[in-house]
């Protein structure tokens, strides 16, 4: 049975709600699709016998609503050319102006399931070549923590490294396993995995290099943006970059930040 517009209209302001994604009328279809599993495997009749259960109260239920609904969409080097002007342009300035502490701190803001985090890797390791004497972190943060556990496992199938990886790339840094692939333990040790919901209070943070902020803000509505980008400024070292999506932009949003590029790569410095 289709949902009804009331209870659809309920699940759309639960996730407006709960992580600031806005989703229209005309994203009903993608509600029904990806709740319908979640009703199965709760036992549920249909999705309004979902959204029965919510309105009574079932954190354990909506935390699946909530990961059903948010996008998980990546794979590595995703878009390329930000990856392009971490390697030839931002790492070499952040090289030399970081040569007497020999730290760095990279925000890999919606991780998902590991890919942009490791991509960041292993771009520092090949364009930084005495990169293990750096204190370099990258805090990889998704409100979705069973995309997490895949990130924090650092394995991946055939299909999976196929979506971007290059040949030469993977024999470095990856080991075989089975039919599929393990990070190498020296790129693993990099990257830290966090639950974190972006529109909720955060933790204490650390002060940041980089952050790749890609492909989240198109999700939400422009007071959430320029909260967001106002919490990312507090945050972001003064000589920091930002990366957005290849969708995004900070024109009309946010005049806090300056638009460099080199080629085709662009990123955001605070003003």
């Amino acid at each position: 049975m289709a949902a009804s517009s009331s209870d659809l209209l309920y699940v759309r302001e639960l996730i407006k709600r709960e992580a600031a994604i806005v989703l229209g009328e005309n994203k009903n279809y993608l509600i029904e699709a990806r709740l319908s599993p979640v009703a199965r495997a709760a036992g549920l009749e249909d999705i309004s016998a979902v959204v029965d259960q919510l309105r009574r109260g079932s954190p354990e239920l909506r935390t699946k609503v909530v990961e059903a609904l948010t996008t998980n969409e990546t794979s590595f080097f995703r878009d390329v050319h930000p990856f392009g002007g971490l390697a030839d342009a931002v790492l070499p300035a952040l090289a030399r102006s970081r040569a007497a502490t020999h730290r760095l701190r990279v925000w890999s803001a919606a991780a998902s399931t590991g890919q942009e985090a490791y991509s960041i890797a292993m771009v520092m390791r090949e364009q930084i070549p005495d990169m293990a004497r750096w204190d370099a972190k990258i805090w990889g943060t998704d409100i979705t923590e069973t995309v997490l556990e895949k990130a924090r496992s650092a394995g991946y199938t055939q299909l999976e490294v196929n979506r971007g990886l290059p040949a030469n790339m993977l024999s470095r840094h990856f080991d075989r396993d089975g039919l599929a692939w393990r990070v190498k333990p020296e790129l693993r040790a990099m990257v830290d995995f966090a639950q974190l919901n972006l529109i909720a209070p955060w933790p204490t943070l650390d002060r940041f290099d980089v952050v790749f902020l890609r492909n989240v803000l198109i999700y939400f509505d422009v007071p959430t943006r320029r909260t967001l980008l106002d919490r990312i400024k507090r945050v972001l070292a003064p000589d920091g970059y930002l990366f957005l999506g290849s969708a995004e932009t900070l024109s009309n949003v946010h005049d806090g930040y300056v638009t460099e590029r080199e080629g085709r790569a662009i990123w955001y410095r605070p003003r």
